[in-house]
């Protein structure tokens, strides 16, 4: 009788030669391409099977993206929907690591 409410949130992992972040069965990511000479990170794809949606699995994708950009001091263009329609307006406080548009890409 394993109540779900207590499953421990999945492991997100770092899998920085195919640039993304992914659960431990590899199978929800979300990519990201590095631009301006890698300081800016463009994420441009999240994936989460439909067997494991709504679990939460893109949102933890996400923080894991956004944390790495913050420890590595890269700015972030929210290509994927997902991230500017729905976890962007969800997380505001994420926001001041959004692309400026300042510097070339």
């Amino acid at each position: 009788m394993a109540a779900a409410a207590t499953t421990p949130s999945p492991m997100i992992l770092w899998n920085e030669s195919k640039r993304r972040f992914e659960t431990e069965d590899k199978e929800a990511y979300i990519e990201y391409v590095l631009r301006d000479g890698g300081n800016v990170m463009d994420i441009v794809h999240t994936y989460v099977p439909s067997s494991k949606r709504g679990l939460g699995l893109a949102s933890l994708l996400c923080v894991a993206a956004f944390n790495h950009a913050k420890h590595h001091s890269l700015s972030v263009i929210p290509t994927c929907s997902y991230v500017s329609d729905t976890f962007l307006p969800r997380n505001p406080s994420w926001h001041p690591l959004v692309y400026s548009g300042r510097s070339q890409i």
